[in-house]
């Protein structure tokens, strides 16, 4: 018989057992699954991309995807920021219409990205209103309703999740959307909330839109990071990338893939990993019924406002590389903004072109695709020595794809990618003449460049102005025919 004395003892081994054993330091392996989108930008409707006739993307596809893979593991669904603002299926209402399909879609946290602060914060913080789950921002002051991370209970564990924006917000959205707020050094910010927390989760992400080439200097420089999920560069990482003990992923654009990040965890730590991306397209054949009614609400508004016909392209205009060189569309742009303006040159931002055209009809929406932002045309007096210090920092990231890349008109120049950022331009022609350094012109562009974005600083005092989406519509009626 046991005695009395030996059943509480082995009461007692049982029940530390039962506790060591659920313990995420016991050896007995945890699962959990990350899911992650970047860059959306309101594309909620399946569409096709330049050069190819298949459908991609669309967010009652993703929906159905999500809901499949959240049903094999523990997962935590989130997204590394700039969702709210681009296509126009979401500029039209301000971006409300994704907010609802990510609250039926099911988020756990979101980034804001620069876009987010687009429509302005007054709207910024209605969206945040209407979220069912937490934006993160750490490194942003000034808007209260911003959490600077989250911490999720899952599978056992506590799960540390910090979001970061990229400091250049000030210069990525228009000076006016981010009047009295401030952008902390994301360095600085991560090492402070990561010793905050040090001893409050198991698991710390950061949830990022600084750009994969600062992910990566972010996982060199700064020790207790298990994973970032980043956005804001738009880069396809098929597999994780790790920089130390730092897991790194980012799911492209536009919703066209789901980022997967399985994790295995042994005695607290990542033991195993693996990650790739998930085609999202009309082809699975799958779709989310109640996102599919939010969508098809939304794109029944859009498209009776938006589905005039007011042109034809005899070719495709090319939108996906005004980041990196010269293109037809860019080229275009350019023409229109200086013979509006009446000026000899004309200079704008690529990253201010958000998608191209494709061979065919043209339409009212497919004009604000293009030039989503309430930008002005504006005519300004340049030197030639000014003109040059723009062109010099229009090419002075290019191996970047920053949105600052120069689309010009009236004006030529060389430059070499491989010189030093500053030192790159060669020769500029002001029309078949060099250019002058002590000589003055008139240059075209837009008040989004004049304000400072995108880090110009060579524009000085507006002339004249007015709304730059309006006068491209204008001349595509007045033209018809777009070569």
């Amino acid at each position: 018989m046991i005695s009395k004395k030996n059943i509480i003892k082995l009461i007692s081994f049982v029940i530390f057992f039962i506790s060591f054993y659920f313990s995420p330091d016991f050896v007995h392996p945890v699962e959990l699954r990350i899911l992650h989108i970047n860059d959306f930008h309101g594309f909620a409707e399946s569409h096709k991309t330049l050069g190819s006739e298949k459908p991609v993307g669309g967010a009652s596809y993703l929906g159905c995807v999500v809901k499949k893979l959240s049903n094999e593991k523990p997962t935590l669904l989130l997204s590394a920021g700039d969702m709210i603002q681009g296509d126009n299926w979401a500029n039209l209402t301000e971006g409300k219409s994704v907010i609802e399909i990510m609250n039926a879609i099911g988020f756990d946290a979101m980034v804001v990205g620069n876009h987010e602060f687009d429509f302005g914060q007054e709207v910024l913080r209605k969206r945040i209103s209407e979220a069912k789950f937490p934006l993160l921002g750490a490194n942003v002051l000034g808007i209260d309703v911003l959490k600077p991370y989250v911490i999720k209970d899952l599978a056992g564990l506590k799960i540390a999740i910090i979001g970061v924006v990229t400091e250049d917000t000030p210069t990525a959205t228009h000076p006016r959307n981010v009047e009295g707020l401030r952008f902390l050094l994301v360095e600085d910010t991560l090492i402070r909330y990561l010793d905050e927390l040090k001893g409050k989760a198991d698991l710390f992400i950061v949830l990022s839109h600084i750009g994969f080439h600062a992910d990566r200097l972010l996982a060199e420089k700064i020790k207790g990071i298990d994973v970032i999920v980043g956005g804001h560069s738009h880069t396809k990482i098929e597999k994780p990338v790790q920089v130390g003990d730092t897991i790194i992923v980012q799911a492209w654009e536009h919703g066209k893939t789901l980022g997967v990040l399985d994790l295995t965890l042994e005695k607290g730590k990542i033991a195993k990993f693996r990650g790739y991306l998930e085609e999202i397209s009309p082809e699975r054949g799958c779709e989310d019924p109640s996102v599919k009614a939010i969508v098809d609400r939304y794109s029944k508004m859009v498209n009776e406002i938006l589905n005039q016909k007011i042109g034809i392209a005899l070719t495709d205009l090319d939108g996906e590389n005004v980041r990196k060189k010269e293109t037809n569309l860019g080229n275009f742009i350019a023409d229109i903004i200086r013979e509006t303006a009446g000026a000899e040159a004309s200079i704008i931002n690529g990253g201010g072109i958000r998608a191209g055209i494709k061979k065919g009809d043209i339409k009212v929406k497919d004009v604000y695709s293009v030039l989503p932002f309430n930008n002005y045309i504006v005519a300004i007096k340049m030197k030639g020595s000014k003109i040059k210090e723009a062109l010099e920092h229009g090419v002075s990231a290019v191996e970047e794809g920053a949105g600052r890349f120069p689309q010009v008109s009236g004006l030529s120049f060389t430059y070499d990618p491989k010189a030093k950022a500053g030192e790159r331009i060669r020769e500029v022609f002001i029309g078949d003449k060099p250019l002058e350094q002590d000589k003055e012109y008139i240059v075209a562009t837009n008040d989004f460049l004049v304000a400072g974005g995108d880090g110009y600083k060579a524009f000085g005092e507006t002339l004249k102005s007015s709304k730059d989406y309006d006068v491209l519509g204008g001349v595509i009626k007045t033209e018809k025919l777009i070569y």
